[in-house]
């Protein structure tokens, strides 16, 4: 139930969304009115949330730092949390999201040696076509990148950060492997999931993958000129910014 209500809390939270109801009360409504404040609100609205340079400072504020991994820091295992698959129905087949910088980092990591073994937590994030699961594809990945099968974990169950914390914690105690453990997602997910993982009773090191903002000098035009890329922004940080404080009321993180 936690599950699908998560889903449709997501479309409540979509600053999109809202634009969409506000001009379909504008059209639709008959009270002159009514009518004229719903152009305004929708006016506003829109103007607001495909600002690209508001919402990249409030992202660049809420994504967790860079973390650099100094010689000689090494860990017995990374949990890396899926999210970076998405699956064509048609084909049967995975391919790696723009996420997957989450899956570049572990293989690197282990590579380097920074790390002995790779967790893959995450099943599938779908409501409909569960049978697609981020983990098995992650793990014939890790295969083909040369990665030893004896290092190789995954947990495919999972369906949210909460689930990803529970089931990983299973695993992990079944190995005897100690903590700390390296936590690899994406800087925007970082706040919540190691919060999550700390109320779990997991002992992680966050390593935030995926930066979807850079501190880099956005130039006039992207001050005033309005994105659509803007909506999406907004709906990822309230995501994050919502579920935290969901989980927090929920004892969860």
């Amino acid at each position: 139930m936690f599950f699908v209500l998560s889903k449709l809390l997501s479309f409540f939270l979509s600053p999109f969304s809202w634009l969409m109801i506000w001009l379909l009360l504008f059209f639709f409504i008959k009270n002159e009115k009514w009518k004229k404040r719903f152009k305004w609100i929708a006016l506003g609205w829109f103007l607001f949330f495909s600002n690209p340079y508001i919402i990249h400072q409030l992202n660049l504020k809420w994504q967790a730092k860079a973390k650099e991994i100094k010689q000689g820091e090494d860990y017995n295992a990374a949990i890396v949390l899926g999210g970076f698959v998405q699956f064509n129905a048609k084909e049967n087949k995975g391919y790696f999201s723009e996420a997957s910088d989450r899956f570049l980092q572990a293989v690197r990591l282990y590579k380097t040696g920074h790390i002995n073994k790779i967790l893959i937590s995450g099943g599938s994030g779908k409501l409909f076509h569960q049978q697609y699961k981020d983990a098995d594809f992650a793990k014939e990945q890790l295969l083909q990148f040369g990665i030893d099968t004896a290092d190789i974990l995954i947990e495919n169950q999972s369906r949210n950060t909460f689930e990803n914390a529970i089931y990983s914690k299973k695993i992990l105690d079944s190995t005897k492997l100690s903590g700390p453990y390296l936590l690899i997602t994406s800087a925007m997910h970082m706040r919540r999931a190691e919060k999550v993982f700390n109320k779990a009773g997991l002992s992680v090191v966050p390593y935030p993958a995926h930066f979807t903002e850079m501190d880099f000098p956005i130039g006039f035009p992207g001050v005033i000129i309005p994105s659509l890329n803007a909506f999406n922004g907004w709906e990822n940080l309230l995501k994050e910014v919502v579920g935290l404080q969901v989980y927090k009321l929920t004892g969860k993180a």
